[in-house]
């Protein structure tokens, strides 16, 4: 699917500056047509920085053992986002996605590497007011006909919390 109609601007990314609570779900098995899913909760916190064409986050899963951050950055020329995952079990940066928004709705797309195949990334990003929002990775292994949504990230906004 082509992102070029979803395109970034300064900004897009601060409905997520504050503290969050994150219900996540993961399939047990990707690729296998696996229905069974893994839950578990986080913490996150986000912030934004070069007026608003950075935006950086930290997911804590204490019940899980790891830990992630994202880094957005935007190409201004190209008014396209480009996302970054890190987790503390490899410490390694992987292969970026890139898009941008139509509305409430971003979608962002790339290539990788899972369990030793080459996989379509797709990254869906849903903002769904001040205090709510949802993100979805899908990996499709035959270029993009088919997309297994393989984690999905429920957002709630911390009590208290004062973007």
């Amino acid at each position: 699917m082509s992102t070029t109609t979803y395109t970034g601007q300064p900004h897009d990314f601060d409905f997520l500056v504050g503290r969050w609570h994150v219900a996540n779900r993961k399939l047990k098995q990707r690729h296998a047509g696996c229905t069974e899913w893994h839950e578990f909760s986080a913490e996150h916190q986000a912030w934004s920085h070069l007026d608003g064409v950075v935006s950086v986050d930290e997911m804590v899963c204490p019940g899980e053992g790891f830990s992630g951050c994202s880094v957005r950055t935007l190409d201004l020329a190209t008014r396209q986002w480009a996302i970054y995952w890190i987790d503390s079990r490899s410490g390694t940066l992987f292969p970026p996605v890139h898009g941008g928004w139509q509305g409430e709705r971003g979608e962002f797309h790339g290539d990788d590497v899972d369990e030793g195949r080459p996989v379509k990334l797709r990254f869906v990003w849903l903002r769904l007011g001040p205090d709510e929002a949802r993100w979805e990775q899908a990996f499709s292994t035959d270029d993009g006909e088919r997309w297994e949504t393989n984690w999905v990230m429920e957002f709630r906004r911390a009590d208290g919390d004062q973007r």
